[in-house]
């Protein structure tokens, strides 16, 4: 058998919806397991770089002789290019295909992961840390929107396959520590770089190989030069006065102005979409009832989860004296619970639609954040009390945001898949990073009592929040994914 025989390419998963010959079905299935397998080492890449890299930083401060501020930015550097630059990728590959724009996000992935490995200062790494956060920014919404063109004739096959994808970056999640630590003591912190190279040469390999290239959208002539430029001053000056808002103070200079820039230049970004003929976000997005709420849910659960995971990190080291590893190991149960559930959700799509496992969700998840509010951050409590809640929360997470992802994705033309993916995950960005600076001023500088209390009032306003979201829910349309 040839490696084209081996490898078939989407075309003939289309062509299994007209042929009933169970070879063609054959070549069809593993068409779209091959197409999911690429798409999905794209969110590992991308997923193992928010979490490796933590391990790491002592190590590097040490060798590159940075401080603490210059080390933050290791961190942030990377979240600020993935956030900004999601919206302008998704347009990107509207335009010029979404198989094009994916193979270039694995190239720059790569090479910035290359330069990351070989940086000699600790601003050079901070630069290439923020080139390697739009190099995922390419393949973030890329990626869905390949998913979306192979599954677009089974909206079932398209819920399932998001699970997948989803629960890989999952998996990734949990492993970065794990895999940060054990490189780290074997050859060093330049390694947590260095390992990407053969994840991103695998996925553009596979890329090239099994998925074909798409002609551009005639929805996206236009390029939208001044869209573009407005949307990236915006998402920067909101992005990066969200990141600087926790250790400089909301009346900081720096805070201020950025969040002016943010809003000017986000309401001149507005004025320009709806004059222009070929918007790179088309606004008519919004009018649809089900594509807001489903953004407005991920909003809310990026802002409630990351918000909630950052100041209970600050808790079990601080007050509950776990070491770095103990604390480590404790969200493993969490993180465990979210592939299952990621996977479930696949499932319950496809037997009822979209709307239940979000409504579901949401409320599942609050019940978690509650639980955990309520029991597991009491006085001498154990982890035993916080167990229940770090396995209802990602329970409900896992049955919800597949759900979502595909409420997006069905909701609009193949041609514009890469933009509105972007959309939803540009909005969960900057959800996860507000949720981390208003639930890290709770804990900020507290003592243990004050610490508590704080985690408490974090962990309350998230029970609220994903009820919120749970209504939310209520508002897409049930039966997306009706074959």
């Amino acid at each position: 058998m040839t490696s084209h025989q081996a490898l078939p390419t989407i075309e003939s998963t289309i062509s299994a919806t007209t042929s009933a010959t169970p070879s063609v079905a054959n070549e069809a299935t593993a068409a779209v397991k091959w197409t999911i397998a690429a798409s999905s080492f794209a969110f590992v890449v991308v997923q193992l770089d928010v979490t490796i890299v933590n391990v790491a930083l002592p190590q590097i401060g040490a060798d590159l002789g940075a401080q603490v501020s210059a080390l933050q930015w290791v961190v942030d550097a990377y979240t600020l290019g993935f956030a900004v630059f999601l919206l302008s990728a998704g347009a990107l590959g509207d335009k010029f295909g979404s198989k094009r724009l994916f193979l270039a996000g694995f190239l720059l992935f790569a090479l910035t992961s290359l330069a990351c490995g070989l940086a000699p200062t600790a601003g050079f790494l901070n630069i290439a840390r923020a080139l390697q956060g739009i190099g995922a920014a390419l393949l973030v919404p890329s990626s869905l929107a390949i998913l979306n063109r192979a599954c677009a004739h089974d909206k079932k096959l398209l819920a399932k396959a998001i699970g997948l994808w989803t629960a890989a970056g999952g998996v990734s999640i949990a492993a970065g520590p794990v895999i940060g630590g054990l490189l780290l003591a074997v050859a060093g912190w330049r390694s947590i770089f260095l390992v990407n190279l053969p994840i991103c040469a695998l996925g553009f390999l596979l890329t090239w190989r099994v998925v074909p290239a798409v002609a551009a959208s005639t929805h996206a002539r236009s390029f939208d030069p001044f869209g573009q430029l407005l949307a990236i001053i915006a998402l920067t000056g909101l992005v990066g006065a969200v990141i600087e808002f926790h250790p400089l103070g909301l009346q900081h200079p720096l805070v201020i102005a950025g969040f002016g820039i943010a809003l000017v230049a986000g309401a001149a970004f507005i004025m320009v979409e709806r004059k222009v003929p070929h918007p790179m976000l088309p606004l008519n997005f919004f009018h649809q009832t089900s594509f807001t709420a489903a953004v407005l849910f991920g909003v809310l659960v990026n802002f409630s989860y990351y918000g909630v995971i950052f100041v209970i990190s600050f808790y079990l080291q601080k007050v509950q004296n776990y070491s770095v590893l103990q604390a480590g190991l404790a969200f493993l149960p969490l993180t465990g619970t979210f592939i299952f559930s990621n996977l479930v959700s696949g499932w319950l799509i496809g037997k009822a639609g979209i709307r239940l496992p979000m409504v579901l969700g949401g409320l599942i998840g609050a019940a978690g954040y509650g639980l955990l509010g309520s029991i597991g951050i009491a006085e001498h409590a154990s982890f035993m009390h916080m167990l229940p809640g770090f396995i209802l929360i990602p329970a409900g997470m896992g049955l919800a945001v597949p759900a979502m992802t595909t409420s997006i994705l069905s909701g609009v033309e193949k041609s514009r898949a890469g933009t509105a993916s972007a959309v939803l995950n540009t909005a969960r960005q900057v959800g996860g990073a507000v949720g981390v600076a208003v639930f890290g001023a709770l804990v900020s500088d507290g003592v243990a009592g004050d610490m508590s209390s704080g985690v408490r009032i974090a962990l309350a306003t998230a029970t609220v929040l994903l009820l919120m979201a749970a209504g939310l829910g209520y508002l897409v349309k049930p039966k997306a994914v009706a074959s």
